[in-house]
């Protein structure tokens, strides 16, 4: 699910990137007057042909700006816009997946271990118990207090209360102890698999 949303993420960033590229690469154009000069085949009526073009002409500007709900609905629209470019850039700045866990190694430095090879150990500590078929390990957090997210996609045989308790007894319990950490709290998810009925003959 984290790479699902990286991958969302990136298609918007690029598309957002792209269309705001093309749009100042056409102003740019209409500003040096290159289409009327080059005769690009534009359609007719392109708003930005000539450096003195404008995009929008007054008569359109100016449609609705004696009504009484114009001004208040474009601020609205306006203050909606601007929210969400915050909450995108926020999102951009804020990191899900911890990149480091500092690890105390008994000499007053400490070492640092990186947090997907942590994962990565974990995910298949997770996925070689009984009853456990795919897992997604997560670590968040700060690097001196680690946080762990894990979902478990289970067997139909599977207890998942037996599978949550190994987790904590032995995957959790290696973690904590290799990474000299002492607690590792952990949100664990379950869910379980489907198969197609078999056919017996």
């Amino acid at each position: 699910m984290p790479r699902a949303r990286a991958t969302v993420n990136r298609l918007l960033l690029g598309l957002t990137g792209a269309v705001l590229l093309a749009v100042g690469g056409l102003v740019l154009l209409g500003g040096f007057g290159l289409p009327a000069r080059l005769d690009l085949g534009l359609p007719a009526g392109w708003p930005w042909a000539r450096p003195d073009a404008v995009l929008l002409p007054a008569r359109d500007r100016t449609r609705w700006t004696d009504r009484g709900w114009w001004w208040p609905a474009v601020i609205a629209a306006l203050v909606v816009l601007v929210a969400l470019f915050l909450w995108w850039l926020l999102a951009q700045l804020r990191r899900h997946r911890l990149g480091e866990v500092l690890v105390d190694s008994g000499d007053g430095e400490g070492a640092v271990v990186r947090g997907r090879a942590l994962e990565t150990v974990l995910t298949a500590e997770a996925e070689s118990l009984d009853g456990v078929e795919r897992a997604a390990v997560l670590l968040t957090g700060r690097r001196t207090e680690p946080r762990l997210r894990a979902l478990l996609a289970l067997a139909p045989h599977a207890d998942p209360g037996a599978v949550v308790l190994r987790l904590s007894d032995e995957a959790l319990a290696h973690a904590r102890t290799s990474a000299g950490l002492a607690r590792l709290p952990a949100e664990v998810r379950l869910r379980a698999v489907r198969h197609r009925p078999e056919r017996v003959s």
